[in-house]
């Protein structure tokens, strides 16, 4: 089977893997991306066209509707200027130790995510993100560090019942108005 057919097959079969247990467990049996470390979390549903040019470490977790932008089509409308032949823009995508990217989030080719990186859910990341950081954006910018959010999230570390939850959220919204 030539690798485009085998590559379309993967995406379609992965599209239909409902459960994102299932998803990741085929992902890594069928040796998708070009690499992934230990404690790989994979929610979309979607794969890149070119997903050997990514790299996951360990303890990533990708959640849903991430999409990864490994080249552009932009050489389509440059060449009908008639100015030369344009070919599309390519890079590879490396998402370093210990790295969270929020749902709707959108990774650009040619970016590395350094290790203790949080992306924030809605960001378009364009360039390397620093180690130990939090972003946030279009584009992503610097928010603030891994370790102050890890920490702040250790302060508020407990389990609500639902009717406690919108009690506080009631009250918090209604303070503020």
């Amino acid at each position: 089977m030539k690798d485009w057919t085998k590559h379309q097959l993967h995406r379609l079969r992965i599209a239909l893997i409902l459960n994102s247990d299932k998803r990741n467990r085929y992902i890594i049996k069928h040796n998708i991306f070009r690499s992934v470390g230990e404690n790989f979390f994979f929610q979309p549903r979607i794969i890149p066209p070119e997903p050997k040019l990514i790299k996951f470490h360990n303890n990533d977790i990708v959640t849903s509707n991430v999409t990864f932008v490994n080249h552009d089509v932009f050489h389509l409308g440059l060449n009908k200027l008639g100015k030369g032949e344009f070919y599309y823009k390519t890079g590879c995508i490396e998402v370093m130790d210990n790295v969270f990217i929020g749902c709707n989030s959108i990774i650009l080719y040619n970016v590395r995510i350094g290790p203790n990186a949080i992306i924030a859910a809605g960001s378009v990341v364009t360039k390397d993100v620093p180690p130990n950081s939090v972003v946030a954006g279009v584009p992503a910018r610097v928010i603030g560090t891994f370790d102050d959010y890890v920490n702040k999230r250790l302060k508020s570390n407990r389990m609500y019942p639902i009717d406690i939850l919108w009690e506080n959220f009631e009250k918090e919204k209604n303070n503020g108005s």
